[in-house]
């Protein structure tokens, strides 16, 4: 057997599983999007373009605004915090030690770690009792139920996703590079934004994408935590399939953000390959 026939037969269970849990999938999410809602839920096979109209809905255009801004506060937060945790780490002579405390969040439960903010933030939670302690408040300061708690909470949660990649990226860095950097009369702060942040720029989109992506289908975190005035697009289309058992509306609005994650995966693939092939 050549080469090119074994490695066509090494893909052939990655390309079984794409297809079984991903292609299809999104497949029949787009073809529920052109069918008719049915009397009693699910759908009927007629086609329909009724779904659509909700693009033109001043409501729901304010809701994917919402989703997005809220998406990019936290993916800038997220970057901005992740890039000197993930530098320290490296700089450290306890790495390892420090990459176990940040991959240990993953081995508890998500819903958990939620919960734990909202004993924390909430209105009797430890936060305010603290702040009552020490003569900072009166009364209880309402934390949670807004957006800078789903920002907040979602930073959290998205920080071992940035810092990761940024991990990866900054380990590769010739720090050598910084030091020639100041020699030839750079400043700190020049080398830093000079050379350190372009060399590392593959690791900052990698960082931005897994956070940026998640965000725009994020549900628990604003469910929870946001209030009324956090609903993001993962909650309406989660409350289509469960409340409304509008089905092809939850497929509409669940096909435009899975191709709106695609451009953004494609683009983002292609400006680290261009900036790979700079480099």
């Amino acid at each position: 057997m050549t080469s090119n026939k074994k490695g066509i037969l090494y893909t052939v269970p990655i390309t079984i599983w794409l297809t079984a849990f991903f292609l299809i999938p999104m497949l029949i999410v787009l073809v529920y999007s052109f069918l008719k809602k049915g009397v009693y839920g699910g759908v009927e096979f007629e086609f329909s373009l009724e779904t659509f109209k909700i693009f033109a809905n001043p409501m729901f255009l304010s809701i994917i605004y919402k989703t997005i801004w809220i998406s990019i506060i936290v993916t800038i937060i997220t970057v901005i915090i992740a890039v000197p945790t993930a530098y320290y780490i490296v700089r450290s002579r306890h790495k390892e030690k420090l990459i176990y405390l940040v991959i240990i969040p993953f081995w508890t439960n998500f819903l958990i770690r939620i919960y734990s903010w909202m004993a924390i933030l909430g209105s009797n939670g430890f936060l305010n009792i603290m702040l009552k302690k020490f003569g900072f408040i009166d009364n209880s300061i309402q934390f949670l139920y807004n957006i800078w708690a789903v920002i907040i909470i979602s930073v959290y949660t998205s920080l071992p996703f940035a810092i990761l990649p940024l991990y990866a990226t900054i380990d590769k860095f010739d720090f050598a590079l910084l030091e020639a950097g100041r020699d030839l009369g750079a400043t700190n702060r020049q080398a830093f934004f000079k050379i350190f942040l372009p060399n590392i720029k593959n690791g900052i989109l990698t960082a931005s994408l897994f956070t940026f992506v998640p965000m725009l289908g994020s549900y628990v975190v604003p469910k929870l935590v946001g209030g009324t005035n956090s609903i993001l697009l993962g909650n309406v289309i989660a409350r289509h399939l469960t409340e409304t058992r509008d089905w092809p509306m939850a497929s509409t609005i669940s096909s435009m953000l899975i191709l709106v994650t695609m451009i953004i995966v494609v683009v983002g693939i292609f400006k680290k390959g261009k900036g790979e092939a700079s480099e």
